[in-house]
């Protein structure tokens, strides 16, 4: 397996207002857009070829990766012009393939954060003889999600899409987002049309007896789908919970980027990062958080949990507690803003303005 497709042209919606100005791919996870993460674990798995597909704030994608060469890859770029699904999308770029019929295409969406053995993936799709192998995962509350029972051999039987009651939870194992194909099934996918691989072409492939494999991977694994998740991905990759040859520094309780400034008694934790030009005022306390480049947190602040939007600036003795501070805004001082709270790019909040308690 020397090809892969990365599905990244979602609008992150769940993310907003993080995917306002970016795409989810690109909104920077320990250091480096998350996307880099990905990228550069499916080089360290062998892969050489790769076709990003994109969509929303397509533009981006092309003039920070360029051909990929920087990261020992060659990377391509198809544009959908409308939406097409997960389904639609990997047809979409079918063209840039040059993979021969019955050899492997590895397929990726853009927004999980997984320690998957990608080899291993690819060994298992080899061995049996899948036409699509699906790299699978355990959950304790699958209802959020599309269940995939497999016989004992490894074979899917079914896909149940987020089953509700106790009756239709027949197993603990999900759809983790990882693809094998052969090269060939990629073109029985409708051309030209929306269409979703979960709900509507594994679905068909099981139903004309096609061969899919399961394969349980029980490593780290994270949907960054919302702002919370977001953040506890971006601090397991510095700590080192989630692997990754793309964190730009050693692992530990913080990475602070070359162009950063840290006042000397601030104090970062949890798998705290501070972006380029970014500034940490005098004690400070910052834990398990994302700083964005240029962000500005002035003396006295506590920050926990949270992601502070690039340009935006947090006043003396703010404390935030799982917000989400959108690019340019200014939250002044003395403001306490708690779990959940989502405050839009540009958005000025006066001092004292918001708080969950006393201001004495």
């Amino acid at each position: 397996m020397t090809e892969a497709i990365l599905l990244v042209g979602g609008k992150g919606t769940r993310l907003r207002p993080l995917t306002v100005n970016t795409p989810k791919p690109m909104v920077p996870a320990a250091g480096v857009p998350f996307l880099t993460h990905q990228l550069a674990r499916a080089r360290a798995a062998g892969v050489e070829h790769i076709v990003l597909a994109t969509s929303y704030l397509a533009e981006v994608f092309e003039p920070y990766f360029g051909d990929g060469s920087g990261l020992g890859l060659h990377i391509e770029y198809v544009t959908e012009k409308e939406p097409l699904g997960t389904g639609g999308a990997i047809r979409n770029v079918a063209a840039r393939l040059r993979s021969g019929p019955d050899e492997p295409v590895l397929i990726f969406n853009g927004d999980i954060l997984t320690g998957l053995d990608i080899r291993a993936l690819v060994a298992t799709h080899e061995t049996t003889g899948a036409d699509v192998s699906l790299h699978l995962t355990r959950v304790e509350d699958p209802r959020a999600y599309g269940l995939v029972p497999t016989d004992a051999t490894g074979r899917v039987t079914a896909f149940l899409e987020k089953p509700q009651t106790p009756e239709e939870i027949v197993t603990d194992q999900i759809n983790a987002g990882a693809y094998v194909f052969r090269r060939s099934v990629i073109d029985t996918i409708p051309a030209g049309r929306p269409v979703s691989v979960e709900r509507e072409t594994f679905p068909e492939l099981l139903a004309t007896g096609a061969h899919l494999q399961g394969m349980v991977d029980s490593t780290y694994w994270l949907d960054l789908g919302t702002p919370q998740a977001f953040v506890r991905g971006s601090a397991d990759l510095v700590l080192g919970r989630a692997p990754s040859p793309a964190v730009p520094g050693r692992c530990g309780d913080r990475l602070v980027l070359p162009t950063a400034r840290v006042a000397p008694d601030a104090k970062l934790t949890g798998g705290t990062v501070v972006g380029d030009g970014a500034r940490i005022g005098e004690g400070a306390r910052i834990t398990g958080s994302t700083i964005l480049s240029g962000a500005v947190v002035e003396p006295g602040a506590v920050i926990t949990d949270s992601l502070i939007g690039t340009r935006a600036h947090i006043g003396e003795r703010t404390i935030l507690s799982g917000a989400v501070i959108g690019d340019g805004a200014v939250v002044g001082p003395d403001n306490e803003l708690r779990e959940g709270v989502r405050v839009w790019c540009d958005a000025k909040i006066p001092a004292g303005a918001l708080r969950f308690s006393s201001d004495q």
